[in-house]
């Protein structure tokens, strides 16, 4: 069976290649890097030849709406249009938990991404559509993005973060498995206050930047309620810990 990873060489999209390789699969890692395209097309329906499943987990450049819509909407449309010509039977997308809450609250990379898996819905292919809570792997970036001078303010809402390796394993899984045509979500077993996960993550890394907390503070464009960023009961918890991880030298 040949599975095209879209996004193979990313930071998950690395790991599923990986683990899908070490399983025996045929894998293609389809990227930019590699010569496909998922927004432009190019290259994209010689990667699909002869493809059963796509996974993707290609992520937008761009985190404001006009970027991040124009990106997804494009590139999901391709991989549909393209897969179904290529007979592909089954079409996995990673995506995030909590993007129909960030996306009511104008969060405006979430309504990019709840607007992509409407058009997988929309599209008749037999999907499945996994739901992630944030990577620990991305902690670095959501400092960097609120960094103002040498503070970080940061919403105190809880969070329940996974690691990378955990995710691609769980992608990987519901690969193998058949479509679902719904969500599943995954999310670490651990819970968290997003300030003080990211100022312990600092911390471990002697990081001299101060977390503050800010009752007003937004996640990537989106105002949070205490609970947007965790999942709903019946979520699939994985194993790593966050000091398991940090133990690890991620």
């Amino acid at each position: 069976m040949k599975i095209v990873v879209a996004g193979g060489t990313g930071l998950i999209g690395t790991r599923v290649v990986e683990q899908l390789v070490a399983g025996g699969h045929d894998v293609t890692a389809a990227s930019r890097a590699r010569g496909v395209n998922t927004y432009t097309a190019v290259g994209l329906p010689d990667a699909l030849d002869g493809a059963e499943v796509v996974i993707d987990v290609t992520n937008s450049p761009y985190t404001d709406y006009e970027g991040a819509i124009e990106f997804f909407e494009t590139s999901t449309f391709n991989l549909l249009t393209f897969g179904r010509a290529a007979g592909v039977r089954h079409h996995l997308a990673l995506s995030v938990v909590g993007t129909q809450r960030l996306a009511a609250e104008e969060g405006k990379y979430f309504l990019a991404k709840a607007q992509q898996e409407e058009l997988i819905r929309e599209s008749g292919m037999a999907h499945s559509i996994v739901h992630s809570t944030q990577f620990f792997e991305f902690l670095d970036s959501i400092a960097d993005f609120a960094t103002d001078g040498g503070r970080i303010p940061l919403t105190h809402a809880f969070v329940q973060p996974i690691a990378a390796d955990d995710i691609a394993a769980a992608v990987v899984d519901a690969a193998l498995s058949g479509p679902t045509n719904t969500i599943v979500e995954h999310a670490g077993p651990e819970v968290f206050r997003l300030d003080e996960l990211v100022d312990q993550h600092l911390r471990s890394r002697h990081d001299p930047r101060e977390v503050e907390v800010d009752p007003l503070g937004r996640y990537f464009g989106a105002q949070l309620a205490e609970k947007d960023l965790l999942p709903d009961e019946g979520a699939v918890l994985a194993p790593t810990r966050f000091d398991d991880w940090l133990r690890a030298g991620a």
